[in-house]
């Protein structure tokens, strides 16, 4: 099996329905499967799945053979759990995890793949992300510091827009491959192989080579996950890489839009405090926390003021 790729699915059906026919009219000799996971959506995504792609049909163990999968939750375990679920059962040389909200290219895939196998140094590896306009995404992040995160929980960047530019990697040439720190979650392509798949759980150890597997960590229910792992990745010598080779459409946040802005603001600030707590000081984790607070007040002050929220940083 050449690529496994995961879809973490949650009241996006419609979005979740276009990228798989996509991924299904995909160019080149690959052999790859897709797992699905749907997180207990209430928009019939599941559903639409069984009737529209009947090579997906459930079996008793709620887990399919063939070349598309699905895994039907019962309750919304959260994005890094979920897509532990398929990653423990995925065979491919490389793994793609993919929003449902995403289009890939008819070259997409198999140029990916082949930049990969090309460049042996890269771990991880995102494409260039675009809008519907063909517009590029920012999508390179530096690894979070306690002045970004504070800046972004006290919202300054609404007051001094320039003021995450080195954070948000501004001035980052989109059309050249480069080692970055981290890449977006959206597409986030991993060589399934032993020295980057060992290293994963809150006790940062090596796993046994019986248990060894790709794995996000499950106390982020939303958001950082990515970033903890590419974090992993560095801390035992791997490398994180964007490539302009390939191209995919990202409709940014199609989930997360359904949900209040309040609670969007609490994972958030669960993740970010978690993220802090196992990576950083504890001073710096005490001063985020003692922000956050302060956060969540002006988050709700501009959801009364009708301010429009963006994707997260």
């Amino acid at each position: 099996m050449d690529l496994s790729i995961i879809i973490v699915s949650w009241n996006v059906k419609e979005k979740l329905k276009k990228n798989l026919e996509k991924l299904l009219q995909s160019k080149g000799n690959l052999k790859f499967e897709i797992f699905i996971v749907d997180n207990n959506s209430s928009d019939n995504s599941v559903e639409m799945i069984k009737k529209k792609f009947p090579q997906a049909l459930l079996d008793e163990s709620n887990y399919l053979t063939g070349q598309l999968k699905l895994i039907a939750n019962q309750k919304n375990l959260g994005f890094a759990a979920a897509n532990n679920q398929a990653l423990c059962k995925a065979k491919g040389d490389f793994i793609l995890l993919l929003n449902p909200d995403m289009e890939v290219m008819p070259d997409t895939l198999i140029n990916m793949v082949n930049w990969m196998k090309e460049n042996k140094q890269a771990s991880i590896a995102g494409c260039n992300l675009i809008d519907q306009q063909d517009k590029t995404i920012q999508s390179i992040r530096r690894f979070p510091t306690i002045w970004d995160q504070l800046a972004i929980v006290l919202k300054l960047p609404h007051v001094f827009p320039k003021i995450l530019r080195k954070y948000l990697r501004e001035n980052f040439d989109y059309s050249k491959p480069s080692k970055v720190d981290s890449i977006r979650g959206g597409f986030f392509m991993v060589r399934n192989t032993r020295p980057v798949v060992h290293w994963c759980g809150t006790d940062r150890h090596w796993m046994s080579a019986s248990k060894a597997m790709f794995r996000l960590d499950e106390q982020y229910f939303l958001w950082f996950e990515e970033v903890d792992f590419c974090k992993q990745v560095y801390q035992n010598k791997g490398e994180v890489w964007y490539t302009p080779v390939a191209k995919c459409v990202d409709y940014v946040g199609q989930s997360f839009k359904q949900v209040a802005s309040i609670k969007t603001q609490k994972y958030f600030r669960d993740s970010m405090l978690k993220y802090f707590k196992k990576w950083h000081s504890i001073w710096q984790y005490c001063i985020l926390r003692l922000a956050w607070p302060i956060g969540i007040f002006l988050a709700w002050i501009g959801g009364k003021a009708g301010f429009k929220r963006k994707a997260k940083t």
